[in-house]
Order: structure tokens, then sequence, then C-alpha cells
């Protein structure tokens, strides 16, 4: 076949199918059920044990489960700190964004956490943004400010023992027209 008989695919049919995948990844990313089941498997967290275990409907709250195993513990055999933070890492800059929708900016702008206890088993975080605090920062970012908003959310083992405290700042503003 030589270039004047080969055949090409018109220009916006390629672009259209070069562009399907970005966009069911986006639509299925904007699920909290797809979302929940793809965060499982997302290689950082698939390998450091990484459960999530619900991402409520409505963007208000998600349950994370970091497994105890010999991939995920420190030198002294207790969970490892990088994965207690990696497990907490996303979820208020997740739930801020979904719930203040299209119109805003949302950022990761800084995080800590506080090791309390030795993690020995498995341990769960739960995060939660209320509609009080959304309506707040969507009021405090109205005349075009930056909000920078601090979540907090405890670790615990299966016990119900805090082992780690973790707060994350998330950085609001409306976006320019």
């Amino acid at each position: 076949m030589n270039a004047t008989t080969r055949r090409r695919a018109p220009l916006p049919a390629v672009k259209r199918l070069l562009g399907a995948p970005g966009r069911v990844v986006s639509r299925g990313m904007a699920n909290p059920a797809v979302l929940r089941r793809g965060m499982s498997l997302w290689p950082p967290f698939l390998g450091a044990g990484v459960v999530v275990e619900e991402l409520d409907r409505e963007w208000r709250s998600a349950q994370v489960r970091l497994r105890r195993s010999p991939l995920n513990a420190n030198y002294v055999g207790t969970q490892f700190g990088g994965s207690l933070f990696s497990m907490c890492d996303p979820w208020f800059m997740l739930l801020v964004l979904r719930r203040m929708g299209p119109g805003y900016v949302v950022w990761d702008r800084r995080g800590d956490i506080e090791f309390v206890s030795p993690g020995r088993t498995a341990v769960r975080a739960r995060f939660e943004v209320s509609d009080e605090r959304i309506a707040a920062i969507k009021e405090a970012a109205a005349g075009g400010d930056k909000v920078l908003e601090w979540f907090e959310a405890e670790v615990k083992d299966a016990q119900g023992a805090v082992v780690a405290r973790y707060r994350k700042q998330v950085y609001v503003r409306a976006k320019r027209s």
C-alpha cells in the first residue's frame, strides 16, 4: 500500500477515540462507588494494604482501613508511619472537591500526622466533611479570596485506641472567569 492508496482516519475521529479513555475515567471517578473500588486498586494503596471500605454517595464521608502485614510493617513490627499517612492523604481534598463543585479550585496545602501509639493490628480512619463546613467555605470563598481550612481525623486500631491523629489543610478558591 502506498501513500496515495492508504486510507486515513479523519482527525476528529482519532481525537474522539484518544479522548474517550480520559472521559471514561473522569466520569467514573465522579461516581463514589467506582472511585471507592478504584482507589482500593490504586497501586500506592494496593501495595500498602489500604482498602476503601466506604465512600458516601453524597461525598460527606469516607472510611479507610489499613491491613497489618509484613509489607507495611516498620523496623519494630508496627504499622509503618508512611502507610498511615498515605491512607489518610487524599480524602479531605477529594471530599471537599466533590462537595464544592466545578466552580472552585481545591488543592491539598499541608498535612501532618501525630503518632500516638503503635499500630499492631489493622487500623481504620473515618473522614467527614459536614454540610455546615462546606457552606462556611463557600461563603468565605464567595469574594474570590483563598480559603485555607484544616480538617482532622483519628486513626484507630481494632480495639478503638487512637494510633495517630491526622490533620490536612485544604486550599479552596472560586475559579476566576
